[in-house]
């Protein structure tokens, strides 16, 4: 029996890309990494300097720069091309940028035989990863984004900090669009089991006078605050991607909200959205449906609008 290596290649070698194969290595999750980028000389500089850090570690990972040939055996692409982020400047408005780059870049990758699973990072997440699913023409659950999983992990940071509790042990998620319409399913919040509406009716003078609103707009102003001070959001998207692809390697079998295409689920079809998805090794398992209340599903009704007026666009391309 031959074994098979772990094979991640990772196209667009720019602080997002570099931050997954670091994650990658130090959470020893890939025996390969590649990088894929226009700027060669930059993905060679990655590599070897993440490779000279192996020599520290008890690993035996391989971390190279290659081109689209290394892409006919690979496990997972991770999809990180993109301008750098310009402050002010919102996700949906990153949408010409990316798609131009995606021009060149698809059909290469089209062409190199690839035949593994997607885990797409580039703006607007959603979009992005539904045109590039449609052009490569793979099943719809081997083809998502890393949707609101950064936006969880923002979402469980702010409800930490109001309340006192661990991030650990709350259990919330944040669905729809990664970008300023994303929300919040609060009736599915939970602190080690207890729902957050009933911990505010039991606590009205603490956790009573915590604002659902002031919640969400923290959350969506996370990833500005951090664009704002250095030009650029790395640690929290480069784990985030990082903790998707394991899923899918170690065959999980993990709940996580990605972003994948939606036929029926949550009232919704031909937009690919942030839902509870089960990540395993054949991508996206299953996609959990929770129960929302009626102000909730006009949320995620909203944004799932704005997210299919851009796919609308794309698909022009």
């Amino acid at each position: 029996m031959t074994v098979k290596p772990r094979k991640v290649v990772i196209i667009g070698a720019g602080h997002v890309g570099s931050h997954v194969g670091s994650s990658l290595i130090l959470r020893e999750i890939a025996d390969e990494i590649i990088y894929i980028d226009i700027d060669k000389n930059k993905a060679a500089a990655h590599a070897l300097d993440q490779y000279d850090s192996i020599s520290a570690m008890s690993l035996n990972t391989m971390v190279r720069v290659g081109d689209y040939s290394d892409c006919a055996d690979a496990d997972i692409v991770v999809m990180s091309v993109g301008l750098q982020p310009v402050p002010g400047k919102t996700r949906l408005e990153m949408f010409d940028d990316t798609m131009e780059i995606l021009q060149d870049v698809v059909p290469k990758l089209k062409n190199s035989g690839f035949n593994g699973i997607i885990v797409s990072i580039s703006n607007p997440a959603d979009i992005i990863a539904d045109y590039i699913r449609k052009r490569l023409d793979l099943p719809e659950n081997h083809v998502f984004s890393t949707g609101t999983t950064l936006d969880s992990c923002r979402l469980k940071r702010v409800l930490s900090e109001k309340t006192g509790y661990n991030r650990n042990s709350i259990q919330a998620y944040c669905m729809g669009e990664h970008g300023d319409s994303s929300m919040v399913p609060f009736s599915h919040v939970y602190f080690g089991g207890k729902s957050f509406d009933d911990m505010v009716k039991e606590n009205p003078d603490t956790l009573g006078k915590i604002s659902k609103d002031e919640i969400i707009g923290e959350v969506r102003q996370g990833g500005f605050d951090i664009v704002n001070g250095k030009s650029c959001t790395e640690f929290g998207i480069g784990l985030a991607a990082c903790e998707i692809v394991r899923a899918v390697l170690r065959d999980e079998k993990r709940v996580m909200p990605v972003s994948v295409l939606l036929n029926g689920q949550y009232g919704q079809t031909g937009v690919s959205a942030g839902v509870p998805c089960v990540i395993g090794k054949d991508g996206v398992e299953e996609i959990i449906e929770i129960s929302l209340t009626p102000e909730e599903k006009a949320a995620f009704d909203h944004s799932c609008d704005v997210i299919k007026s851009y796919i609308e666009k794309a698909d022009k391309w």
